[in-house]
């Protein structure tokens, strides 16, 4: 491995938070729209934070000009894009080929996840549990509570929670459809990504494609950035090896950052329009530093208990909270707004509503500053 000399590192221009901010807001698309397809920016975006079902069509409609939820739905119908645990364990939109060669990635990360159950799984021998998992999902596809019910049957002394995770952890099990759509969608069911996909997964990819590909999405970024993104340790070989291929900066701190030659890097004060974002956005979760869109004194206030809220940017920053309630989109701003960003808050969020709820009425109106 070629090891960076510390001279190098000392002389690579600085970017500061709003330099950052700017490159990370045009790669996410959010400093302008895009007239990507949905697939396309799934693909690009390398997948979208799923936890919930409406997040990921919040997430293109904040993104994309022209886009409408039934695109994302049709994705999912059509079988071209699907929801699987991946990246930091959680659950992601993933286009197919994504889903396929993802999965296999970050596989050792939901190998070494499974130490934390070793003991509610005492006895249980893993590779059986994986095969009598596939033929259950693949005959017809099972909730989670009707496949715990099943393996608590051959091992009944081991912990039910335990069993379940064991069995997303060894196989890439997808939710099916209609699980996922807008306005239509049912409980959680499982089947197995290559029974759904009807294709075997992919060898993983080398981690230095996977590499260029996060930089394309949320570069400029540190070894660490990119490891808190896809939860995956080890990642520095790979970087070194591109190391040719990549241009260097430096952040405030004096952290490393690396990026693709060509990619975009905008002014600093290019404007950023206002963005309603949902809970558990990537652009929030995908790097080890968060001071490109998180302000630090805004720090840990998208967060109530275990719940995230959904999240407001204002001049590319986290600028606030909202909710949509039954009548009415409620904003929450941590500081006080000006009248000019107030007016462009309001016409981002009449957008969303009109994308997303086009036969509903809502009412618009900020709520208390949250100090």
């Amino acid at each position: 491995m070629t090891k960076t000399k510390r001279s190098d590192t000392a002389t690579a221009p600085v970017l500061a938070a709003r330099a950052l901010n700017r490159a990370t807001l045009d790669r996410q698309l959010l400093l302008r729209r895009s007239p990507m397809s949905a697939e396309a920016a799934v693909e690009h975006l390398v997948g979208l934070q799923a936890q919930n079902v409406k997040p990921p069509y919040y997430a293109l409609a904040a993104r994309l000009d022209g886009f409408t939820p039934e695109a994302l739905s049709r994705l999912m119908e059509d079988r071209a894009a699907v929801r699987i645990v991946t990246l930091r364990s959680t659950i992601h939109t993933h286009t197919a080929d994504d889903c396929l060669t993802l999965r296999p990635l970050v596989q050792p990360a939901r190998e070494r996840e499974l130490k934390t159950f070793r003991t509610g799984l005492q006895g249980v021998d893993l590779d059986r549990l994986a095969a009598l998992t596939r033929d259950l999902v693949e005959a017809g596809p099972r909730t989670m509570k009707q496949l715990r019910e099943a393996l608590l049957r051959h091992w009944p002394d081991a912990d039910p929670l335990a069993l379940s995770v064991a069995a997303r952890c060894t196989l890439p099990l997808v939710q099916v459809t209609p699980r996922g759509l807008w306005g239509r969608s049912g409980q959680v069911a499982l089947t197995t990504a290559e029974h759904w996909l009807g294709r075997p997964a992919e060898p993983a990819p080398e981690p230095d494609t996977v590499v260029l590909r996060y930089l394309a999405a949320f570069g400029p970024a540190s070894v660490k950035d990119m490891q808190t993104w896809a939860g995956l340790t080890r990642l520095r070989d790979a970087f070194e090896r591109l190391r040719p291929r990549l241009v260097t900066f430096r952040d405030t701190d004096g952290a490393e950052l690396f990026d693709l030659p060509d990619a975009p890097r905008p002014d600093p004060d290019t404007p950023a329009p206002p963005r309603f974002l949902p809970e558990f956005d990537n652009l929030l979760l995908s790097h080890a530093d968060r001071t490109r869109v998180i302000p630090p004194e805004h720090r840990g206030r998208t967060w109530q208990g275990n719940a995230a809220h959904s999240t407001l940017l204002v001049d590319g920053f986290l600028a606030g909270v909202w909710r949509l309630e039954r009548d009415a989109l409620v904003i929450e701003p941590f500081e006080r707004l000006t009248r000019a960003q107030r007016d462009d808050v309001l016409a981002e969020g009449e957008r969303m509503l009109t994308v997303l709820h086009p036969e509903s009425s809502y009412d618009i109106r900020f709520g208390t500053v949250r100090r």
